[in-house]
This record gives structure tokens, sequence and C-alpha cells, in this order.
């Protein structure tokens, strides 16, 4: 372990192991701040506390079984020439279910409550709906971290420790940029509107066609950006007017 410390190369590779799973670490957090938005602020903050203490369950355990990750890139069955893995299923079902929910919730914020948060609240109460949400998407997002994660550091130790790191961050980002979007509609459907185009890449990374995730990060980042400045522009005109 002291030899680890000392290496350089180490250092390096947790470095960028815990920028990566920050970033990946984005989709969960925005995934997180949607479907809490239902929870008075108390069942939020446990929602969030267990969301993202199974995220880092599901993704040390994921590592301590990489030879079964690195099975999931083997080809499965072939349509069209592409060759289809588990891990390409996985993707394709998240992308699925996310494309799903943000439909849903999108229509839920123009039209009214949908039939899926209804039906959760009639099977067993809505904070039990939604933490079985988030343990769905924590699997989905623990797979696609960890796999892409593989190969960029020989030593389990290093990955454990930018995993473990990475999601202290998003833990401590996670209550503010809740807040953030429950406080602004806008933003919220900013948030959606980001949650389809992840959606849309997962679908599109499994069935063999890979858009750059950092293409979809810039563009909600740009986004969001432009409407922060319409909040302080409005925020400023409700304050210059006269009473």
């Amino acid at each position: 372990m002291l030899e680890l410390l000392q290496d350089p190369h180490a250092w390096a590779a947790f470095a960028t192991l815990t920028v990566m799973e920050i970033v990946l670490g984005i989709d969960n957090i925005v995934f997180l701040s949607i479907v809490v938005a239902r929870l008075d602020p108390e069942q939020a903050r446990r929602a969030r506390q267990i969301g993202l203490a199974l995220a880092l369950v599901f993704r040390i355990a994921l590592l301590g079984v990489l030879s079964w990750m690195i099975g999931l890139t083997q080809p499965v069955f072939v349509i069209l020439d592409h060759s289809v893995s588990w891990r390409d299923i996985i993707l394709i079902a998240g992308g699925l279910f996310l494309l799903y929910k943000s439909t849903a919730e999108i229509h839920d914020q123009i039209e009214g409550e949908t039939t899926d948060e209804a039906a959760g609240r009639k099977s067993g109460g809505s904070f039990s709906f939604i933490i079985g949400q988030i343990i769905l998407i924590d699997m989905i997002f623990s797979v696609d971290s960890i796999i892409t994660a593989i190969g960029m550091a020989e030593r389990i130790e290093v990955m454990i420790a930018a995993v473990v790191v990475a999601v202290a961050v998003m833990y401590a980002a996670s209550g503010p940029i809740s807040d953030f979007v429950h406080r602004h509609p806008t933003i919220k459907m900013l948030a959606l509107s980001f949650l389809l185009l992840i959606g849309l890449s997962l679908v599109a990374d499994g069935i063999g066609f890979h858009i750059p995730r950092g293409y979809v990060y810039f563009a909600m980042a740009f986004s969001a950006l432009v409407e922060v400045f319409n909040l302080r522009v409005r925020r400023g005109k409700r304050g210059g007017s006269p009473h």
C-alpha cells in the first residue's frame, strides 16, 4: 500500500478516474433532483442519502467482480451486423426508462399528475416508489460508469478510492442542486431535457452509435448558463419595479 501511495502513476490514475466519475455522476444527480422533487424536504434528503449510498455500494460491488464486468462487453447475439452485448442491453433498457420517465415528468409539469406517479402512490407510497426508481437507475449508471473506468487504472484500490471521493462530491452537490431545481421550474424543464438527451445517448450507445457525452454536457451547461442569466435579469427587473 505504501508503494501505491508513492507511485505518481497511481495518483495520476486516481485524479483522472475521480474527475471522470464525478462527470458521469452528473446524470445521477440530475435524476435524483427530479425524482425527489415530489417529496417533502426531510424525505427528499433521506432519498438522496439512500440513492447515493446505493450508488457507492453498487460501484464498489461491481469493482469486486471486474472479470464479470468485462464479460458484459462480450457479444451475446448479432443484429444487422451489430454485435449486441449485455452492456448494450442494459444501456438500451436504461435509456428507454430515462426517456419514459423524463417524458412523463414533462407531461406532468404541463398537464398534471402522471399515471406512473399516481400508480406509485396507490402501490405502496411515493417514497418507496421513488426509492425503487433510484435503485434501478443507480444500477444502470453504475454499470456504465465502472465499465468506462476499467482499463484506466491497474489497481482496484485506486478505482475504489476514486469512486468514494466522487460519490462524496456528488453527495455534497446533490442538496444545493436539488433545491435550486425545485425552486426554478424553468431549470427543472432544462434538467428533464438533459435526462431526455442522456436517455437518447444511452440508447444510441446500446445500438452501436456513440454520442460523446461531452457534447451533451456542453449543450446543457450552455443552456443552464443562459437560463441563470435570465433568472438574474428577471430578478433585477422585479427588484427595480415600482411598488
